[in-house]
């Protein structure tokens, strides 16, 4: 699957947020088997310390991406300890469900501060490390959610929506100082969070294969990442639908699918 033409992993070191379950748990175990070091990092201490005692090349970093001076401070250490990171999956999200015309100001606001401020947070501490050296790989993990607004999702597709344009922007900024951007845009994966939604999730994935997709699109370099790919091309075209015509297929199907 490594596409570096010699054989050897891409990458030295790698750090993962939003590491102790789902796609970054998956994640972080295919990459200890390609990488010197694997940081993970999450909120939850003990589900870190039993997923590095899997494997030696995974080091834990309990972190709260919302808290700015912690993510720097915890991009410090690792490139302190281990090296310069040459690889940065920023996964770490929260999913909240809002009913109809629910304005939940407390869930919006943590989707904003942990979903798209929480890459922010440790983009202001990494691209100045690559900037200097050259190098490096971000990778900004949104969701198909950002591709239009569906309903319920008023706490998360936002955030998802602003991630998908700051990966834009990101790429065609930070190419030529030799920085890598990649862009995934996942589906419903199965997840410890995605259990939880009251309504069917067509072309549900497993997180260990949902990694894998991704761990392939990374090692080609590729800017966007997508899986499941029939599902993600299909809602993709609900970006080009005239909004009469998106308006009433939302108005049809998915309203009447989310109250079930």
């Amino acid at each position: 699957m490594n596409m570096s033409g010699s054989g050897a992993p891409p990458w030295k070191v790698a750090w993962i947020t939003g590491a102790s379950t789902g796609i970054g748990r998956e994640l972080a175990m295919l990459l200890a088997r390609r990488v010197e070091t694997v940081a993970i990092s999450a909120r939850s201490t003990d589900k870190l310390e039993e997923l590095a005692s899997t494997d030696p090349r995974l080091h834990p970093v309990p972190l709260d991406v919302t808290d700015a001076q912690a993510v720097a401070e915890c991009i410090g250490a690792i490139e302190r300890d281990a090296g310069p990171i040459d690889l940065a999956v920023l996964n770490a999200g929260t999913w909240t469900l809002l009913d109809r015309a629910d304005i939940d100001l407390a869930a919006m606001r943590a989707g904003i501060e942990v979903n798209y401020m929480g890459v922010v947070n440790a983009l202001a501490a990494l691209v100045p490390r690559m900037r200097e050296r050259g190098s490096g790989h971000i990778v900004i993990v949104a969701s198909v959610a950002g591709y239009r607004g569906l309903p319920r999702s008023a706490a998360y597709g936002p955030t998802k929506a602003a991630l998908i344009n700051l990966a834009e922007t990101l790429k065609s900024e930070l190419a030529p100082l030799g920085i890598t951007v990649s862009l995934v845009n996942p589906g419903f994966i199965d997840t410890p969070m995605t259990r939880e939604n009251p309504f069917p999730m067509p072309g549900l994935m497993p997180a260990p294969a949902a990694a894998r997709a991704l761990l392939d699109g990374l090692e080609k370099r590729q800017y966007e990442i997508i899986f499941p790919r029939g599902f993600v091309r299909a809602v993709k075209l609900l970006r080009i639908l005239p909004n009469r015509v998106f308006f009433w297929y939302v108005s049809r199907f998915v309203m009447g699918r989310s109250k079930r």
